[in-house]
This record gives C-alpha cells, sequence and structure tokens, in this order.
C-alpha cells in the first residue's frame, strides 16, 4: 500500500494528468511484458486490460488500479473524476470479455458491471484502498462512477477425445 502523502499527489490534477497521460503509455507495454511484475505506479496493484473497441471492433489495451474481491477483480471507472465515463467503461459494456495482465492474475475474464448492495461493498473496498476516489467522486459531480467486476473465465475445453480419427 502506498503512503497517503503519495496518494494525495495521485488525487491531484497534476497527479491525474501523469497517470492519464504519461504512466499508461509506459504501463500499457511494461506491465504486460512483465506479467504485472513492474509497472509505474509501485506499492499498487496495477492491471493492463486490452477489449474490443466500441466503436473500432480493434483491440484497446489499458492499464488501471483494481481491488481484489477473491478470484475477481474490481475496475474504477473513475477517470481521474472526468465528468465522463472513461471509453474502456463503455468498451466493456458492449464488448464484456477481456484479456488481463495483472501479477498472479493473467488470463481470459468477463465484464459485468457492478449495482445495489454489491456496489456499496465494493466502492468501500475501493475507497479503503485508495483514498483518491473520494477526490475523483467529488468531481465527477453528478456522474456515479461505475464499478466493473471482472470474473476469470476457465480456459476453454478441448473437446472429448477421439478414439479414430476423422472421415475424410
Amino acid at each position: 500500500m502506498a503512503p497517503r502523502w503519495l496518494e494525495k499527489v495521485a488525487a491531484s490534477r497534476a497527479g491525474g494528468f501523469w497517470f492519464l497521460k504519461v504512466a499508461n503509455r509506459i504501463d500499457k507495454r511494461l506491465v504486460p511484458a512483465t506479467n504485472g511484475r513492474l509497472s509505474t505506479a509501485p506499492g499498487r496493484q496495477i492491471v493492463v486490460i486490452e477489449v474490443i473497441g466500441a466503436k473500432s471492433g480493434q483491440p484497446r489495451r489499458i492499464p488501471l488500479q483494481y481491488v481484489s474481491d477473491g478470484p475477481d477483480i474490481v475496475l474504477i471507472a473513475s477517470k481521474a473524476g472526468s465528468p465522463k465515463h472513461p471509453a474502456w467503461y463503455h468498451n466493456l459494456r458492449k464488448n464484456p470479455e477481456a484479456t488481463v495482465w495483472a501479477k498472479g492474475r493473467s488470463g481470459r475474464y468477463r465484464a459485468s458491471v457492478v449495482e445495489g448492495a454489491e456496489y456499496d461493498r465494493l466502492w468501500q473496498k475501493a475507497r479503503d484502498y485508495y483514498s483518491g476516489y473520494d477526490v475523483y467522486k467529488e468531481r465527477a459531480g453528478s456522474r456515479r462512477i461505475p464499478l466493473v467486476l471482472l470474473t476469470p473465465q476457465a480456459p476453454a475445453a478441448s473437446g472429448p477425445a477421439r478414439s479414430t480419427p476423422p472421415a475424410r
């Protein structure tokens, strides 16, 4: 866990700029290359997700801070408190399958938007992990910051074994 003074810097407008505009460009390559062992945010849980763009249909890689909830990954669509949802949120809503790179958690996941009592529980968990989410919530104004739950998917089954070769 990062010290509180570092969280205050990260939650500032300059910190938001650094993470959204500079660190993301580095982490989208660094995190997958090291399978989550290195990132530009030491002491933080960083994941890179690859999703299919809602409009473009092209793969997009996005580094994000996350919170663990058992085997699941919780993503916070704060965009540093922007009044608009981040593009990755729209992408996951349209195409919920994602590839994830994170230390000890890399693989295929399926996304779902969190609602109700589960939202309240996971929002508190996110706030406990990073106090800057309170600042982002204020900045976001009337926008409710969405939470997205990534659930690991079992590897695809190879199908039943064949005792005879297929007919030609």
